[in-house]
């Protein structure tokens, strides 16, 4: 039996997505900040008005949120998924003030991809765009990676009782430490940390490669938001080619794939377990993906004599590949490449990784590789049942922070979620198809935004129909949350509808 809401149960949704809404107007200091400094006045105003609309309507939500009822799971899913709409929506109105957007739907886009670590993006005149934008872009794109419920924890949310329920609702269930705001607490420490050792260091490349020192600070910034967030964002249109340095492209991997890891293995290693790297099922499934699609992705650019030399190979190639595994989508080559250059098989291996994805709890997207080495444990363990006498009772193990006995349940989400993100990534393709695209760039650009990866094939530009934006951005809002915070919201909305006001 589905419980219909009451009046309490909206305004204690009302009220934590206002928070988040306040924190959202928070963040945008730091482009207002940024605009003042290059004395980019017009930029600074777009974002006092945005700033002030953000803090109205969080106040507003806030207001009328007041109820002393305490939040259940269905109330942190609803949240959790509402606020992310309505966050897309408060996020875009720098970017529709600023004239680099053809329309608000654009700018939500634009929007929906930075907070979800797709990277994909409609903007217009990207190279010429004010550094206070860029920050913005890149500033959601790295709040996105962490979670904008981890961020509304750590600063905003005190209510302790309802804060793990909020947390889960965004698709992250680890807890590092006993407390779930200390956890969201030591999510962002860590990457706070990493973020001054990685701007540093693409800093350095930076001004080894000729940038001057700001705009190598900058760059090395921004870039580094996108990279360790798995979010694709750059500050040129050319993506990572614009910089034209291997060594640039070597420290982007090591980020990137650093980023794409669960954050709990991260303080695992902080915290000495560094055992746990290659032991953890998630670390030994992507590294098995990624060497097999590694393979099979280069014996086809090299059967088609793309990239004869082995240095191109690895910078044009495997860059590509592990860029997409890790959910990234840096570029190094042109998005039209992809169809011209690199052949079906190639191709193949690279849809394949952009929906196998990162590590959960992590800032990656797709299947994730938990579930991809569970459902391969499982079948592991079918095979060995069927082989064995009836009588023969088998207890199938697998390492993931602890040793860990695999149960049913355990297989049956799995299974569903990967089911699940199959279904989105086909609707994708065949609404691409239906808009006139060839079924490869459909799926391409489908696989791209279903694991939040951020690659393209060129599908994805302002002139694409609206209703595959809209589709896109439904695509990667789902893939996000990982459908059950969605479903939830939904459901919640169904019986409302049912439901009549007294």
């Amino acid at each position: 039996m589905i419980i219909k809401p009451a009046a309490d149960d909206l305004r204690l949704i009302s009220r934590f997505t206002g928070k988040i809404i306040i924190g959202i107007g928070a963040l945008m200091l730091l482009p207002l900040l940024t605009a003042g400094c290059f004395a980019e006045w017009s930029v600074a105003v777009d974002f006092t008005i945005s700033i002030g609309m953000a803090m109205a309507i969080g106040q507003a939500m806030i207001s009328i949120g007041t109820t002393t009822k305490k939040p259940t799971w269905i109330h942190g899913m609803v949240t959790a998924a509402f606020s992310w709409l309505v966050a897309m929506a408060v996020g875009a109105i720098p970017y529709a003030l600023s004239g680099n957007y053809l329309s608000f739907l654009d700018a939500m886009f634009d929007v929906m991809s930075g907070f979800t670590t797709t990277g994909l993006t409609l903007i217009q005149d990207l190279d010429h765009l004010a550094n206070g934008l860029n920050m913005w872009r890149h500033v959601i794109t790295f709040v996105g990676g962490q979670g904008m419920i981890v961020l509304a924890l750590t600063f905003l949310v005190k209510d302790v009782s309802g804060g793990y329920k909020l947390y889960v609702g965004e698709a992250k269930d680890e807890r590092l430490l006993p407390s779930v705001i200390h956890t969201a607490k030591m999510i962002w420490k860590i990457s706070l940390i990493y973020l001054a050792i990685g701007t540093f260091a693409l800093w350095a490349v930076g001004l080894l490669i000729g940038l001057s020192p700001l705009s190598s600070f900058f760059h090395g910034l921004w870039i580094y938001m996108s990279a360790w967030s798995t979010g694709g964002f750059a500050p040129m249109t050319q993506n990572i080619l614009y910089y034209h340095s291997f060594w640039y492209e070597l420290v982007t991997i090591v980020i990137f794939v650093i980023g794409s890891f669960n954050f709990a293995l991260h303080y695992g290693v902080w915290t000495g377990n560094r055992k746990e790297i290659y032991r953890n099922i998630e670390t030994v499934s992507f590294f098995t993906t990624l060497t097999i699609f590694t393979v099979v992705g280069c014996y086809g650019l090299a059967k088609l004599h793309v990239y004869p030399e082995a240095v191109n190979l690895f910078r044009k190639g495997f860059y590509q590949i592990v860029s997409g595994h890790t959910t990234t989508g840096f570029m190094t080559i042109y998005a039209r490449q992809f169809i011209r250059e690199w052949g079906d098989l190639a191709l193949l291996a690279i849809i394949s990784v952009m929906l196998l994805g990162g590590s959960a709890c992590s800032t990656a997207g797709g299947f994730k590789g938990l579930r991809i080495g569970i459902i391969f444990k499982a079948i592991l363990h079918e095979m060995r049942r069927l082989l064995s006498p009836e009588s023969a009772v088998f207890v199938q193990r697998f390492h993931y922070l602890k040793e860990q006995i695999l149960e049913e349940k355990q297989v049956r989400s799995a299974a569903l979620i990967v089911i699940m993100y199959m279904a989105t990534f086909l609707i994708g393709t065949l609404v691409g198809s239906l808009s006139g695209y060839p079924l490869l760039e459909a799926a391409f650009e489908s696989a791209s935004v279903t694991g939040n990866v951020g690659l393209s094939i060129g599908v994805t530009s302002a002139a694409m129909p609206a209703f595959l934006k809209l589709t896109y951005i439904a695509i990667m809002w789902v893939g996000r949350l990982e459908f059950m915070s969605v479903l939830a919201l939904f459901g919640f909305i169904m019986a409302g509808l049912k439901w009549k006001w007294k």
